[in-house]
């Protein structure tokens, strides 16, 4: 496909259910948002790069790195919800334009152009050269494509972590399924032997949407995976968008938990030890 616009949107938001305020927890004394912005601008230029969130705590933090900001409603569903709510004003910025006062077939083939990075916020160990990869592979893909996102082989102390999103694909590295259960279910083995016996993916949490994707998300209907599992990019592999992978080294470790967040802290002082 042929993206003529890229940019970055970073949702981001205060009340995360397993661990309040996560992305304004330190490491290092650094908040995660703060690391996780350093890590985008290696990738590609601020002013491409933007915040959305119901927080004016979060809004100060992205203004102060020099980092432009949406504020959006405190009543957003998931990230991708977020993103979308202001998707008008995204674009606006992106094109230089009046968006909204286009006529429909100029505000398809902008959408059409343009490719929207959901980076999560939580993420304060992002390679930047995901980003990089992401983008090199949307653009010389032939194929049509809503999504893309990389993936990354699982270890075996991981597949049976509900906190680790696992993904089936098939032979052309499209996405079949995201689960927090193992699958595929390995019946004439122990659970244990699993990773033995089968290669696993797990799914590192960025988006590459085509922006029409973003920008009709509420069109969509309801999906009972996405309730059930709580997984938005279920709502998308239910109403039939495709979705392409790449592989990737490593995981980039996303921070759900407080488990997770000492986790990061100890990797965190390792790296330090080293350097």
């Amino acid at each position: 496909m042929n993206f003529k616009k890229i940019a970055i949107a970073i949702p981001a938001r205060i009340s995360s259910s397993r661990l309040p305020r996560k992305v304004l927890e330190k490491i290092n004394g650094i908040p995660i948002l703060s690391l996780v912005l350093e890590k985008c601008k290696v990738a590609i230029p601020n002013d491409s790069i933007f915040v959305c969130t119901d927080s004016e705590e979060i809004s100060k933090i992205a203004c102060d790195q020099g980092f432009r900001v949406f504020m959006t409603s405190e009543n957003c569903s998931s990230g991708s919800d977020r993103i979308s709510s202001v998707m008008n004003k995204l674009l606006s910025i992106i094109w230089d334009c009046n968006f909204t006062s286009l006529n429909d077939d100029e505000k398809q083939k902008k959408m059409n152009e343009t490719l929207i990075i959901n980076v999560q916020a939580d993420q304060p160990f992002l390679n930047p050269e995901i980003i990089n990869n992401m983008i090199n592979e949307a653009q010389k893909d032939k194929e049509v494509f809503d999504v893309i996102t990389p993936i990354y082989k699982l270890n075996s102390t991981k597949i049976h972590n509900p906190n680790v999103v696992k993904v089936l694909v098939n032979y052309n590295n499209r996405v079949l399924y995201f689960s927090r259960s193992a699958i595929p279910y390995l019946r004439d083995y122990e659970q244990k032997d699993w990773g033995k016996n089968f290669i696993y993916w797990g799914h590192v949490g960025i988006y590459g949407y085509r922006a029409t994707i973003l920008k009709n998300w509420n069109l969509m209907k309801n999906s009972l995976l996405e309730k059930a599992e709580k997984l938005e990019q279920l709502r998308l592999i239910e109403n039939g968008c495709i979705f392409k992978t790449y592989i990737v080294e490593g995981d980039s470790l996303s921070i759900d938990t407080y488990e997770q967040l000492k986790e990061a802290r100890e990797f965190s002082k390792k790296l330090n030890s080293y350097s």
